[in-house]
């Protein structure tokens, strides 16, 4: 194991996950969904708690371990979430109650972002986690940056995705899509992050106009 590596490893096994969190995690194991790594949840409640977010919109509800890291972060925000898999987000929905999340600030909406997403009010949003299909992952970054506030933040989870957009030899479609987004948000001179934790995650501020 290269020093780097070990330094990653070492980054996410500093973080404990508590006991809600890694039961979430625990049940998207059994579905076959794709959690944020610990690290990257982690930096999700940090990033939450230091925006002072009070609404919160996440593209992939999965079986609710990202809105359970930004909720810890921001215990009195107000989350919407927006996935096609209805059975992940009856998984996520009993894991935010179970965790004590009042029902009134959970909004789960049922289908594809790409069409709910132009019903959203702009600018209404503190803080947009992209977590959704990566072959849309342009797409929804584009509405992110119009729906949440200026000064506020976006966020791309599976940036870097398998390590394999780091690699010029590969070539498959979705290496190619995050690897294009990365190459246009480093062009805007948008203010912006990469972490190299967990999968990747990528941070965008809106400009104050």
């Amino acid at each position: 194991m290269t020093d780097k590596a070990a330094e990653w490893k070492f980054a996410e096994e500093f973080v404990i996950e508590p006991d809600d969190i890694a039961r979430a995690r625990a049940h998207s194991l059994e579905l076959g969904v794709e959690a944020v790594s610990p690290g990257v949840g982690a930096q999700l409640s940090f990033i939450a708690s230091s925006t002072a977010a009070q609404n919160i919109i996440e593209l992939g509800t999965g079986c609710g371990v990202s809105a359970l890291w930004m909720l810890r972060g921001a215990p009195d925000a107000t989350l919407t979430s927006i996935d096609t898999e209805i059975d992940h987000q009856q998984a996520a929905r009993a894991a935010l109650t179970g965790a004590g999340v009042p029902a009134k600030r959970i909004r789960l909406i049922a289908g594809r972002a790409r069409d709910v997403l132009p019903r959203m009010n702009e600018s209404a949003y503190d803080l947009v986690l992209i977590d959704a299909d990566p072959s849309g992952v342009i797409e929804y970054l584009e509405h992110g940056l119009r729906l949440v506030r200026p000064g506020g933040v976006v966020l791309v989870a599976h940036a870097l995705w398998h390590g394999t957009v780091a690699d010029p030899t590969k070539r498959d479609a979705t290496t190619i899509a995050y690897r294009t987004l990365l190459g246009e948000v480093a062009a805007t001179g948008v203010t912006a992050s990469l972490s190299p934790l967990g999968d990747g995650l990528l941070q965008l501020v809106r400009p104050v106009e």
